[in-house]
């Protein structure tokens, strides 16, 4: 029963995936190269493809951005936490947190994102990497899209807690934990390190058959779905009622308490690996005995 409500929730109803697929079969249809486009690597299609990433992290960080922090559309009704975006401190970039973290998703971010997707076209184009269609196969086609963010689940979990290594942590992670207080554009930005493994997720089509819109679902999912999870809020509100589902208090424990929660509610392994906070006191204990283990 809970793997239907589960699914009735994600894939039956107007949520976040179901926008993210449409938005990805949209922009292969207009947007980005055709595959047969993508034979040879070329400057004008690999362009395209950077400028379309660009774009859709500017209006998806951006707009949410806009929407909840500075117009402050739905004030600190769901907003986890309750404090402004820093300023004037030499923690970050620029000493503005909003800036830094523009700095990282734009640059970094949205360079490797769009490294990942390019060389996986070019594969798909020279039958480097498997490929399907929905005539093909259409149970497959339809279920590849439902396990996608499953599989990201399972490879963001052990990449994430890799980087929660002690040296790893100080000289990679630490960029992105700087955001305890996060906002749409903290959701990608990342030392360029860090990108790469966590957009490696982005190589499963290396190997299991897929069709350009897994492809761009998947890539969407990743960078700019990043910036949609990382709001700050827990839900959109439209008229006081909640229309879309946004960050979750999961992720936002672990950006408060570091070693807890490093995966998300698609997948049980920190409940299986005691990693799991559920926000209470005894969690934060345990949680804290946990760090001063690991930094011994």
């Amino acid at each position: 029963m809970r793997l239907l409500q589960w699914f009735v929730k994600h894939w039956l109803v107007l949520s976040e995936r179901v926008l993210l697929v449409g938005l990805a079969i949209l922009l292969w249809a207009i947007a980005y190269p055709s595959i047969d486009q993508t034979h040879t690597f070329e400057f004008h299609w690999v362009m395209q493809v950077w400028v379309i990433n660009l774009l859709l992290m500017i209006v998806s960080a951006g707009g949410l951005h806009l929407w909840f922090i500075r117009f402050k559309k739905q004030g600190n009704t769901l907003k986890f936490d309750p404090r402004v975006q820093g300023k004037n401190n030499s923690l970050w970039n620029f000493s503005d947190q909003v800036k830094d973290n523009m700095f990282w998703s734009l640059g970094s971010g949205v360079f490797q994102l769009t490294a990942f997707q390019v060389i996986t076209m070019w594969m798909m184009a020279n039958d480097y990497a498997p490929t399907v269609t929905f005539a093909d196969n259409p149970i497959w086609f339809v279920s590849a899209l439902v396990l996608l963010p499953i599989w990201s689940a399972f490879h963001f979990y052990w990449v994430h807690r890799l980087l929660h290594v002690p040296f790893l942590y100080k000289h990679v992670h630490a960029l992105h934990h700087r955001n305890v207080n996060v906002g749409p554009w903290s959701g990608l930005s990342m030392h360029p390190i860090e990108h790469v493994l966590y957009l490696s997720s982005l190589c499963v089509h290396w190997i299991v058959a897929s069709h350009p819109i897994h492809l761009i679902f998947h890539v969407i999912y990743q960078g700019p779905g990043a910036a949609m999870t990382h709001t700050g809020y827990e839900d959109l509100l439209i008229r006081d009622k909640r229309r879309l589902a946004l960050g979750t208090f999961y992720h936002q424990l672990h950006h408060r308490y570091y070693e807890c929660n490093y995966g998300n509610q698609e997948m049980p392994w920190d409940r299986w690996f005691g990693t799991f906070h559920n926000g209470t006191e005894e969690a934060t204990r345990q949680t804290r005995a946990r760090k001063k283990k690991m930094y011994q």
